[in-house]
């Protein structure tokens, strides 16, 4: 019985992830494709005759560097001040004891349950008369204080006994030591984990980019695809094309981080 249930598990967790992964593999493949074999019917999963023009293409007439530049810049500011605010946040939340603590965290929390579209107008207005409109730091600032981050950080630093500051006090640390030298290195793993998650939404955000940002040169990646899709026709291959270029930063990231998120899953799994 418990090797049919294993059996039926793998089964059901390789179908599952060949769902998920099908749609980029079509995406990767099909960058290959020239515009006519793309839309030929019936349709071929692998292409007849591989191409690297679409991506030559895209790297000239698409100004990526420009563009991809700008998203770094966005994106890599945007994580620092995230995973920082959501350490400080989450550590002042978990470990100072104050009658309104509790009170504060729990409406912070409700505002995770407001649709983004209830605050994009006063956030756009505080923007624009911030004189932050077409600005990439437009497209920081609002993004910085995400809820996910605070209450992630947060749980983590209960699970830290109080004793190691009480210890850290008696040895005459402040608090800023205290955070810094032994909060911050114990929660690698979790800093890890944030870090991936804001990078990913940074670097693939539209919305904001879309409101805050006029100029063409001032454009992040992703609202710069768009250019590729013309007002009669669209370069499919092309916008594919671009397309996996976008996403390398992404997976580069994850990579890097790989070992330290496989090590914040085997500890929560120990702690749970």
């Amino acid at each position: 019985m418990k090797k049919a249930r294993k059996i039926f598990t793998y089964i059901f967790s390789i179908a599952f992830a060949a769902i998920w992964i099908f749609p980029v593999l079509w995406l990767l493949i099909s960058s290959f494709k020239d515009g006519s074999e793309l839309f030929r019917y019936p349709l071929t999963f692998l292409p007849e005759s591989p191409t690297w023009e679409n991506y030559k293409v895209a790297l000239e007439q698409f100004d990526f560097i420009r563009y991809t530049a700008n998203t770094a810049f966005v994106t890599i500011i945007a994580t620092v001040s995230t995973i920082l605010m959501s350490c400080m946040c989450g550590y002042g939340l978990a470990k100072y004891k104050y009658k309104w603590i509790n009170i504060l965290f729990f409406a912070l929390l409700a505002t995770t349950m407001l649709p983004t579209e209830v605050i994009m107008r006063p956030s756009f207005t505080i923007l624009y008369k911030l004189g932050l409109y077409d600005s990439l730091w437009g497209c920081i600032i609002p993004t910085v204080g995400t809820m996910t981050g605070v209450f992630m950080m947060r749980q983590f630093f209960i699970t830290v006994p109080n004793e190691l500051m009480e210890s850290a006090r008696i040895d005459g640390a402040n608090e800023g030591v205290i955070f810094a030298k032994i909060m911050l290195p114990i929660c690698k793993s979790q800093i890890a984990v944030l870090a991936i998650l804001s990078f990913r939404w940074r670097w693939n955000d539209y919305i904001w980019p879309l409101l805050s940002l006029r100029s063409p040169e001032k454009y992040t990646l992703q609202l710069a695809l768009r250019t590729l899709s013309g007002a009669e026709a669209v370069n499919w291959t092309v916008l594919l094309a671009a397309s996996v270029l976008s996403m390398i930063p992404v997976l580069i990231v994850f990579i890097i981080f790989n070992k330290q998120i496989m090590s914040s899953n085997m500890s929560s799994g120990v702690k749970g």
